[in-house]
């Protein structure tokens, strides 16, 4: 009897505090439903927590590679002509180890992901919530741990007959190359920690325009391709352009400089882009995320659509050809970078987008 009175008291409680809180802010929001905490709650802990029960095999992920990865990071995970390269730069030594030797010597002239990741969650995870890059959380679970179970064969991990599954995660975890390269032995890791820097903050007198001591060198800004084209158009920023030289005048001797220039550009984009989404065909591009590949008027990983409208200005056959590359694929026309299908597109989607293009895509 006092247990069924003390669970009513917890009950009224509770939902009176969720009342409270909900109505803490008149007309400003609302309590979030369980079931959009359920579809933002995706993270996959290190213990393998939040990992949702599924399972993919090699040859799975193969399949799925080829058709929505190869793309961008080649059909074997070595490319590095848009990304960083995903496999490459570990050895059997290093899967019996638990450190990658090449992350110590230095010989591997490109740091791949396999050799870095210490924890396979974390290769999950981020596959899960932000690939492939033209559509993120597009992937099944079990299109992910089949993607996954890929990469580990790559990497010569697991055999290619293996199939990945939230019940056999955590002793494929006993072989990722890197796991005993994550040290805990550092100050951020407890609250009392000590710091690995010392410093007095300044309360008088201070310096206003800091000094820079030291930056990357020149060799390294644009080792990894141009910044500025390899952010994905969800907003306006599409950061510094490293294919050329960072800006050195005596007016511009600290990276402040630099981002106001960014600043500048961002806002224009930004103008530019409240102007156009009033029509249809570009909020129809961005639906479809057309525009994670291709700017307005920017290049991104492909043309811009302006650049595209200037080449087939004068050609009386474009539309139909442009129409079966949207639809087929393809590549040679921009570059070796093969477009996907678009094969979820309807056909009336892609021949308004082709017009808005050959129309000047303004």
């Amino acid at each position: 009897m006092f247990k069924s009175i003390r669970v009513l008291l917890i009950i009224i409680l509770a939902t009176t505090s969720s009342y409270t809180y909900a109505n803490k802010y008149k007309s400003v929001g609302r309590a979030a439903t369980e079931q959009e905490i359920a579809a933002w709650d995706i993270d996959v802990r290190p213990d393998f927590k939040g990992l949702p029960v599924g399972s993919g095999s090699v040859s799975m992920g193969q399949q799925i590679w080829e058709s929505r990865c190869a793309s961008c990071h080649g059909t074997f995970g070595e490319s590095n002509e848009v990304f960083t390269p995903i496999v490459g730069g570990v050895t059997k030594e290093d899967v019996i180890s638990g450190q990658v030797a090449a992350l110590r010597s230095n010989k591997q002239p490109q740091r791949t992901t396999i050799m870095k990741v210490a924890t396979l969650s974390t290769l999950w995870d981020y596959i899960n919530r932000a690939m492939p890059w033209t559509s993120p959380k597009s992937l099944s679970s079990d299109e992910v741990f089949a993607v996954v179970a890929y990469i580990l064969n790559l990497s010569e991990i697991i055999p290619e007959d293996f199939t990945l599954s939230n019940k056999n995660i955590e002793d494929v975890q006993k072989l990722i190359p890197n796991r005993n390269g994550m040290t805990l032995d550092h100050g951020m890791w407890d609250i009392n920690g000590k710091p690995d820097v010392k410093s007095n903050a300044c309360m008088k007198d201070c310096v206003s325009q800091p000094k820079v001591t030291s930056s990357l060198p020149e060799v390294a800004r644009n080792a990894h391709g141009n910044i500025q084209q390899q952010n994905r158009t969800f907003g306006a920023v599409r950061g510094v352009d490293t294919s050329k030289p960072a800006i050195t005048s005596s007016d511009s001797s600290h990276p402040k400089h630099e981002t106001t220039v960014m600043s500048q550009a961002v806002s224009a984009t930004a103008m530019n882009t409240e102007t156009q989404v009033k029509f249809d065909v570009l909020d129809m591009a961005k639906r479809n995320n057309c525009l994670s590949c291709h700017g307005v008027n920017a290049k991104v990983i492909g043309p811009a659509f302006s650049e595209i409208s200037v080449k087939y200005k004068s050609d009386s056959s474009a539309e139909k050809r442009l129409i079966d590359k949207v639809r087929n694929g393809g590549s040679g026309s921009w570059g070796a970078i093969p477009m996907p299908a678009q094969v979820k597109v309807s056909n009336e989607e892609i021949r308004s987008l082709v017009n808005w293009i050959l129309e000047g895509a303004r």
